[in-house]
Formats: structure tokens, sequence, C-alpha cells
């Protein structure tokens, strides 16, 4: 889990082999950020199974990425995809304060204009 093609993981969780990973590279962002982070990424793989990763795109937007392996029966595709609409609802603060965070942090963007883009 790293960088691809301007793309940068933040986190994700593994069901397969029951491991969470967070990218040292943002040890800055507050630990109650990072303690949420790793509870909706671990619940979401033990209730869907599969790999949940949480990306940050080039332009500085969050994605929130689910995958399974094709021989596991047991994945539910349907109930991954409104589990991340779900979190996406509820969790729509967090995601908007971390794309700022990187958007400040990494992309080094001013933080006057962000401010007037909402």
């Amino acid at each position: 889990m790293g960088e691809n093609s301007g793309r940068v993981v933040l986190c994700g969780a593994n069901a397969y082999e029951q491991k969470y990973y967070f990218n040292e590279k943002f040890s800055r962002i507050p630990e109650s950020i990072k303690e949420e982070l790793h509870i909706i990424c671990v619940l979401f793989t033990e209730e869907v199974g599969g790999v949940f990763t949480v990306v940050f795109e080039e332009d500085g937007s969050v994605s929130l990425e689910t995958d399974a392996c094709e021989e596991d029966i047991l994945y539910d595709e349907i109930s991954s995809g409104l589990l991340v609409r779900e979190i996406r609802m509820q969790r729509q603060e967090l995601l908007e304060s971390l794309s700022l965070y990187y958007r400040v942090f990494v992309l080094r963007e001013p933080v006057d204009t962000l401010i007037r883009e909402d």
C-alpha cells in the first residue's frame, strides 16, 4: 500500500490477514482522528470482508475503496457499496477535514483559497 500515480494510501484494513495499516507519512494527524480511522477500517472489514482503504487522490480528495479476492465467496459487493456510502454520509466532516489537511500540509495549497471554496 503506497503511492500510485499521485494517489497516496492513508490507511486500510485487510480481513484476510487481519491487519490494519496507517501510513506514517501522516503521523502528525491527531491521535483521535487516527483512532477513528482505525475503527472505521477494521469494522468495515469485519462486517463486509475484503480489503478497505482510505486514499488521498492527486487533487486532495479522499476516496474510500474496497476490494476482495475473486475466490472470496463470503464478500458481499452490494453490502460493501452500501457501507461505503453510509461511511461517506456519517463521516462527511471527517473526510472533508482530511482532504483539507492533505491539501494544506502535503500539496501546500494556500489556506485562504481553500476556505473561500466552501
